[in-house]
């Protein structure tokens, strides 16, 4: 079979994905170096301040309330009924082209208050908790890499909004084309930071240089345009926000409320009971992973205002055409990159290769919680897509398993890890992914039949 067919047909890599996965090849590669300056220039310890940076500043989402994650597929349902002309207008009926305005307007003013509180949050509730904790790190410097990460965070939070408003108009591509500047921008500034002695500092300066980056490309191109004339182009037609996206809202929110527990409470937890070392072993392991998991959303992220304007004009067919043959492809790439990175973490571990007198194996876990992190990770790829396939339509039919996930998980990282640390919570999270997969997919199933049905 010629290579470009297997490539475009069999793994299905269009043009939005290509883009997309340079994006996240790009990331994955780059982390591989980005290991080696961490490990090369931070000590065990600040490792683990690093990595425990990035389990806390996921707390934005207690105030985002997972708005971002339904502003593609709200978009996407109004404008498969418009279209873009040669003037970055939208054309179409008014009643759609106001509900557009409407929509941007509101994630405006929510996005600036959003950003408001985040930084407060995060200042305080970091500062208290890494003065709490860091009792043995006197020698680590943290409270300004810390607010300087904090602002960052709370400025990208402004962008975010803006790039999914823009792939609900159906630019994924171009959009792809972003974040992969991004990521180039990343190593330049985490290498060369790392390189001069920047440490912890790092974080924060990333963060505020790759928004820059991009908001100076939004302004210069057609993007501005296209989002000036639709704030522009408001009527009396609004999407009401109690009516329409606060009901569909808070379940995505606590949904994402409960991610926190389940995906990112480990470092802070292991910070706090087993140290900065352990910590930062898990976080090492848990970037390594979660590579790959953006890897493989490439292919379902793209594909969600296809996805959305299928079920908005019930075309049912081409929905589970396209969703099934996805999903497919999205199982082959992640099943084999993850047993890859097991493997080649074993080889190093086990043979303590050295890359220029540092033992970089020994910067991830041991293998035996390195494996059931790999099986915990390797849930996520079927998960993913059955969750943004129910999404899609706009509903919510998760939000108990999220709850149910997330409590569960947070009372077993909480507990296992105060009496049993590293090995209680790699097991106990292990053994809850198994129920959480089997739950998912029976709602899949169930919910899928009953929508089409009607």
């Amino acid at each position: 079979m010629d290579l470009r067919v297997f490539i475009t047909q069999k793994l299905g890599v269009d043009k939005a994905i290509f883009f997309t996965l340079l994006s996240r090849v790009l990331q994955i590669s780059t982390a591989l170096f980005t290991i080696f300056f961490i490990a090369k220039n931070l000590s065990p310890e600040e490792q683990g301040f690093y990595y425990t940076f990035g389990s806390i500043v996921a707390l934005q989402v207690f105030f985002e309330l997972g708005l971002t994650s339904i502003i593609t597929q709200f978009v996407a349902h109004e404008a498969s009924h418009l279209k873009l002309n040669a003037e970055f207008k939208m054309e179409g009926e008014a009643l759609y082209r106001s509900r557009l305005s409407s929509l941007l307007k509101f994630c405006a003013k929510w996005y600036v208050i959003v950003a408001i509180l985040v930084f407060i949050a995060l200042g305080v509730a970091g500062s208290l908790f890494f003065s709490m904790y860091s009792e043995g790190h006197k020698n680590v410097e943290w409270l300004l890499p810390w607010l300087l990460l904090a602002i960052g965070t709370s400025f990208n939070l402004l962008l975010s909004p803006i790039t999914a408003f823009l792939e609900g108009l159906g630019k994924v591509k171009e959009v792809a084309q972003l974040h992969f500047i991004q990521q180039i921008v990343h190593p330049i500034v985490v290498w060369g930071g790392l390189s001069i002695g920047g440490k912890l500092f790092v974080s924060g300066a990333d963060a505020f240089i790759r928004v820059f980056v991009v908001a100076v490309i939004i302004a210069k191109s057609p993007f501005f345009k296209i989002l000036k004339n639709i704030w522009n182009d408001a009527r009396n037609k609004k999407v009401l926000y109690m009516k329409e996206i606060f009901p569909y809202q808070w379940r995505i929110a606590l949904s994402w409320i409960s991610g926190y527990f389940i995906f990112h409470l480990f470092n802070p937890v292991l910070f706090a009971t087993e140290g900065a070392k352990v910590a930062g072993q898990m976080g090492m392991t848990l970037a390594a992973f979660d590579g790959i998991q953006a890897l493989t959303q490439s292919w379902i992220n793209t594909k969600v205002p296809r996805l959305s304007g299928f079920i908005a004009q019930k075309d049912y067919k081409n929905l589970d055409i396209l969703f099934e043959k996805t999903m497919k492809q999205m199982l082959l790439v992640g099943t084999a990159a993850i047993l890859c990175l097991v493997l080649a973490i074993y080889f190093m571990q086990s043979n303590k290769i050295m890359f220029l007198g540092i033992n970089i194996g020994e910067r991830f876990l041991p293998i035996i919680p390195l494996s059931l992190m790999a099986w915990s990770s390797w849930t996520m790829i079927p998960i993913s897509p059955w969750a943004t396939y129910l999404r899609c339509h706009k509903k919510e039919p998760l939000l108990i398993n999220s709850i149910v996930m997330g409590i569960l998980c947070c009372i077993s990282t909480l507990s296992f890890g105060h009496l049993y640390g590293l090995y209680g919570i790699v097991i106990g999270f292990a053994s809850l992914r198994i129920i959480s997969v089997i739950w998912i997919y029976y709602t899949y199933i169930t919910k899928k039949m009953e929508w089409h049905s009607v």
